[in-house]
C-alpha cells in the first residue's frame, strides 16, 4: 500500500509527532489515540548534537539498537497501517551517511519481520570535502557566532562532516513517491515542516507548528516522559493537543517552547528563511488545547546550509574526586594552579621531549563552583561545603593518557596548602582513573551557501516488497531519485 496524500492544497493537515527522538521511547497507547486523529503523516527526530560530537566522530548511536527498534516498529507499522508517509531525520544520532545506513538496515528488518511493502527514500547529506574545499575558496563558508577557526586543514581532518537539510529535499522524495523517508542531518523542524508546505499551508503556520512538533510531548505543562504530539494546521492557524488525556498544553507551554534552543524568543532561523513569532496569538481552546495564529515567515535573501564537524582530539582517562577541607575551597582557584604547574613538571620530568606541550592536556572541571557554566557563571562565591573536581587528561595514545591520569591522581592527592603542615590528603576519589577512550570535539559552527537548497543531499529510492510474512524476501531495487 502506497502513501496517499492529497493531490492540491489541502485545508487541514494533520501530523503526528511520535517522541521527541526516536529510541528515548513513547507511550504505545497515546500513540494509537494519535493515529485513531488519523494523521496525514508521522514524524520523528532520531538525532541530536545534544550528546556531543563523539557520535559524529565514531558514527555511533546515543540509544542502544533495541531501543531504536522498539520506536521505529510502531511508527513503521502505524504508517502503513493508515497508508501514511512516515519522515526521520538526523538518523542515527549525528545524520552521517553510515548512521543512515544503520537505520535503514533496522526498518528493512521491521519490514521483514511484518510484511510491509514500501516505496523508501534516504536522503545522505555527509559532506564532500573536495567540494567544501572548494565552497571556502569561493567564499561561501560563513562563520556562526561563535565560531571556531576554519581553514581546509580543519576540513580535511574532520573524522565526518554533515549539513543540516531543510524542508526541500524532503518535498522533492514525497513528490518522487516515497512513503518512509530516513534523512541523515536535518532541521528538527523541516521534518514536520515538509509536507504541510508541499500541501499549501502557509510558511508561517507550517515552520511555527514544526518547531512545537520536533520534541513531542515536550511542550505540554508537565512532561513525565517522553510522548506524542498532535497538530492540526490550517490556513491561517494550528492547533496542538497531546495525544495522552493527562497532558495539557497551555498558551505558557507552548508559546515558551519558541525558547527551547534558541538564542530569541520570537525569531528562530531556518535554512530558507526566519520564523517570526512576535505577533503570535495562543489562544486556549480548552483545558489541554491551544489554538496558534500570527506567527510569520520571512524568507532567506541567501539560502544556507548549517554545517557540522568532529575532528579526533586523542585519548582521554578521567578522575573524579571530591575536597571538603575549608582551606582548600576558599583557595581553589590557586590551588588548581599549582596543581597544574605540579603536573606538567612531573610529565615533562616523565616523558621529557618524547610528549610536547600541544600533545596533551589536563582539565580541572570544579562542580559546585562553575563546573556547568565554567566563565560564564555569574555567581562567583562558593555556597557549599564541598566541590566535586573532575580531571580529564588527554594524551595522543591512551597508554599515555592512562599514565597522565595516574600522574593527576598522586599530584592532587598529597598537593599541600600553607595551612597545613605534614603530609596531607587533598582529594577524596572514589574510583581509579577512568579510561575514556578516543574523544572528538566539534569543529565547525558554519554555514554553507550552496548553489541549490538540495546540492549538497543525495536521495536513493529502494522499493520495499515483502508481502508474504513467512519467508519471502525482500526485493531491492535501488534508482537514483530525479
Amino acid at each position: 500500500m502506497t502513501s496517499a496524500l492529497p493531490s492540491s492544497a489541502a485545508p487541514e493537515v494533520r501530523v503526528l509527532a511520535a517522541t521527541g527522538v526516536c529510541g528515548s521511547g513513547f507511550n504505545e497507547t497515546s500513540f494509537q489515540v494519535g493515529l485513531m486523529q488519523k494523521p496525514t503523516f508521522i514524524g520523528c527526530d532520531c538525532g541530536s548534537t545534544d550528546p556531543g560530537p563523539t557520535y559524529l566522530g565514531t558514527g555511533a548511536t546515543a540509544f542502544p539498537r533495541a531501543s531504536i527498534k522498539r520506536d521505529l516498529r510502531l511508527m513503521l507499522l502505524g504508517a502503513r497501517s493508515l497508508g501514511v508517509p512516515l519522515l526521520l531525520g538526523s538518523a542515527g544520532t549525528a545524520g552521517a551517511d553510515s548512521q543512515v545506513d544503520f537505520v535503514q538496515g533496522i526498518v528493512e528488518e521491521i519490514a521483514e519481520e511484518n510484511g510491509l511493502s514500501f516505496n523508501l527514500a534516504t536522503i545522505r547529506g555527509e559532506v564532500d570535502k573536495a567540494w567544501l574545499k572548494q565552497k571556502y575558496r569561493d567564499g561561501k563558508i560563513l562563520p556562526l557566532d561563535p565560531a571556531p577557526e576554519l581553514d581546509e586543514q580543519v576540513i580535511e581532518r574532520s573524522a565526518h562532516i554533515v549539513g543540516m537539510m531543510g524542508a526541500e529535499p524532503y518535498i522533492r522524495a514525497i513528490q518522487d513517491g516515497a512513503d518512509v523517508v530516513i534523512a541523515g542531518r536535518a532541521s528538527d523542524t523541516a521534518i514536520y515542516a515538509s509536507i504541510p508546505l508541499m500541501l499549501g499551508i502557509p510558511p508561517g503556520v507550517a515552520w511555527h507548528a514544526a518547531k512545537i512538533l520536533e520534541c513531542g510531548a515536550a511542550a505540554v505543562v508537565n512532561r513525565k516522559t517522553p510522548d506524542c504530539m498532535f497538530a492540526w494546521l490550517r490556513d491561517d492557524h494550528f492547533v496542538m493537543q497531546a495525544p495522552a488525556p493527562e497532558l495539557r498544553c497551555t498558551p505558557q507551554s507552548i508559546a515558551s517552547h519558541a525558547l527551547y534552543e534558541n538564542a530569541h524568543p520570537f525569531r528562530l532561523v531556518e535554512s530558507s528563511g526566519t520564523l517570526d513569532l512576535t505577533d503570535a496569538i495562543y489562544t486556549a481552546v480548552d483545558d489541554r488545547t491551544v489554538r496558534v495564529e500570527g506567527s510569520r515567515f520571512e524568507p532567506a535573501s541567501t539560502y544556507t546550509v548549517k554545517l557540522e564537524g568532529a575532528e579526533f582530539v586523542g585519548y582521554q582517562s578521567v578522575l573524579i574526586g571530591s575536597v571538603r577541607d575549608p582551606y582548600i575551597i576558599a583557595q581553589i582557584d590557586d590551588w588548581t594552579a599549582e596543581l597544574q604547574r605540579r603536573i606538567a613538571n612531573r610529565v615533562h620530568s616523565v616523558f621529557g621531549d618524547k610528549l610536547g606541550e600541544r600533545d596533551w592536556s589536563v582539565n580541572i572541571r570544579i562542580y559546585g563552583k562553575n563546573g556547568t557554566m565554567g566563565s560564564l557563571e555569574p555567581v562567583k562565591e562558593i555556597r557549599g561545603h564541598e566541590l566535586c573536581l573532575v580531571f580529564e587528561a588527554t594524551a595522543p595514545t591512551q597508554e599515555t593518557a592512562n599514565a597522565l591520569g595516574g600522574i593527576v591522581r598522586h599530584q592532587a592527592l598529597h598537593l599541600p596548602i600553607p595551612e597545613w603542615s605534614g603530609l596531607i590528603t587533598a582529594v577524596a576519589c572514589p574510583y581509579n582513573a577512568l579510561q575514556r577512550g578516543a574523544v572528538y570535539r566539534f569543529n565547525l559552527n558554519h554555514v554553507v551557501i550552496p548553489d541549490t537548497p538540495d546540492e549538497m543531499f543525495r536521495t536513493t529510492m529502494t522499493t520495499v516488497s515483502h508481502p508474504n510474512k513467512n519467508g519471502a524476501a525482500i526485493a531491492l531495487a535501488p534508482k537514483e531519485a530525479s
